[in-house]
């Protein structure tokens, strides 16, 4: 043991001596280390929060979306719309128990004297306040729920104080294309900064501001019915809605996506997994080149202390000795490396985490697992290590008279 820490101090005493060349060594692994802590934390965050959200839609709902359901994120701001006819044959499908039209649409809004765009959701208050609050999760910070057919809204938290320079309050008055809507509710936060940037409304008030056709949806939130399988209810969805294509266009094909909360949440961890598979990949990239630099730097320490190597030998310095030594000084280089990398890429993800506090799209967190960061100084140490073999065993096998005779 004692023998160990004398190698251990020999290393710190070697690295020291040629400390401009270890710190630019060291940099590469920090780089590395850096975006495994700091991108892997942010987007687990992102996976988190996304995955949290999607399948807090209970096991009972069911979407009906524009587009491809492969890409959730474009398919919900897709520009297609459902027709009267989609949603009657949504709703005439065996097992379906209520249908939720929604749509949206950018608005100015007017409030003290100040104009702001906005978005504005319609929603059928009479049927859908139930399901709002009992499934996704609806609750009131203040006030009341609008009164079906009153000009009233309700807003969420990002208009209620991040939007406008005066606070929305409950009782105010604000004005939608002329029209003057009363403030009665503010939604305590949905989990994320799109959804509490809206302004909720009766959707005939809205058919009527925005000029939409009556009947149709961007999409439709479906509850089903307890007794029957919700894959099963989905799947009936699909086949009435490619009959109602049929017979309107003569077309067989969809270009809507039937999906449950729970495939809706899988899907989008599944893209998340992806791009966090990427991120590993790029950061490992970056290591195994940093793991390069200090091989090439050990290489030059070797070449350097040869006649130190042969002193060594001389006095009775075994092969295992020198072969330790040149460990210890490129798994040190990898671990302060990796120290670094995890110091900075926990304050970078910290730093986004409260960015993203103020300013739209995510309640974004940074998930900083002990296992994460663990995995960042080992994997770091081991790269030193693994880098440092090759240069360790060629100084640990020079020949005495060799090395004492060695001229630069």
């Amino acid at each position: 043991m004692n023998q160990t820490l004398e190698y251990f101090k020999i290393a710190i005493r070697n690295l020291r001596s040629r400390s401009l060349r270890s710190w630019l060594t060291i940099l590469g692994i920090i780089i590395g280390v850096f975006l495994i802590v700091g991108l892997m934390s942010l987007s687990e965050g992102i996976k988190l929060t996304v995955t949290r959200q999607l399948k807090a839609l209970g096991g009972e709902m069911i979407f009906v979306l524009p587009g491809d359901v492969s890409n959730p994120f474009v398919a919900f701001m897709g520009g297609r719309e459902l027709e009267k006819e989609d949603i009657k044959a949504i709703q005439r499908t065996k097992g379906v128990e209520k249908v939720l039209p929604v749509s949206y649409q950018s608005m100015v809004l007017r409030y003290e004297g100040e104009g702001k765009m906005i978005a504005l959701a319609g929603q059928d208050w009479r049927e859908s306040l139930e399901i709002l609050k009992n499934f996704q999760g609806w609750s009131l910070e203040k006030g009341r729920w609008p009164i079906p057919g009153k000009k009233e809204v309700i807003i969420g938290q990002q208009v209620k104080s991040e939007i406008f320079k005066k606070e929305v309050k409950v009782g105010k008055e604000v004005i939608i294309k002329g029209r003057k809507f009363k403030v009665v509710g503010i939604l305590n936060s949905l989990g994320n900064k799109m959804d509490d940037s809206f302004v909720y409304i009766d959707m005939p008030l809205y058919k009527e501001i925005t000029g939409e056709k009556r009947g149709t949806a961007r999409f439709a939130l479906v509850k089903v019915s307890e007794n029957l399988p919700i894959e099963e209810v989905a799947k009936n969805i699909k086949n009435n809605l490619l009959q109602t294509r049929k017979r309107k266009a003569g077309s067989d094909t969809l270009d809507f996506s039937v999906v449950t909360g729970e495939k809706m949440g899988a899907i989008a961890e599944n893209i998340l997994g992806a791009i966090q598979l990427a991120v590993l990949a790029f950061a490992s990239i970056a290591i195994i080149v940093g793991g390069i630099g200090i091989m090439n730097t050990m290489f030059t320490a070797v070449r350097e202390r040869i006649k130190e190597i042969g002193i060594m030998k001389a006095v009775g310095a075994k092969k295992s000795a020198i072969l330790t030594i040149f460990l210890f000084e490129s798994g040190i280089i990898g671990l302060v490396g990796g120290i670094g990398g995890t110091l900075i890429g926990v304050i970078f993800a910290k730093s986004i985490e409260k960015y993203a506090q103020f300013h739209p799209f995510l309640y974004l967190t940074a998930s900083l697992s002990p296992k994460l960061v663990l995995f960042g100084l080992v994997f770091s140490f081991l790269v030193g290590m693994i880098s440092g073999l090759l240069p360790a065993y060629k100084a640990a096998n020079l020949k005495p008279v060799e090395a004492l005779r060695y001229h630069e």
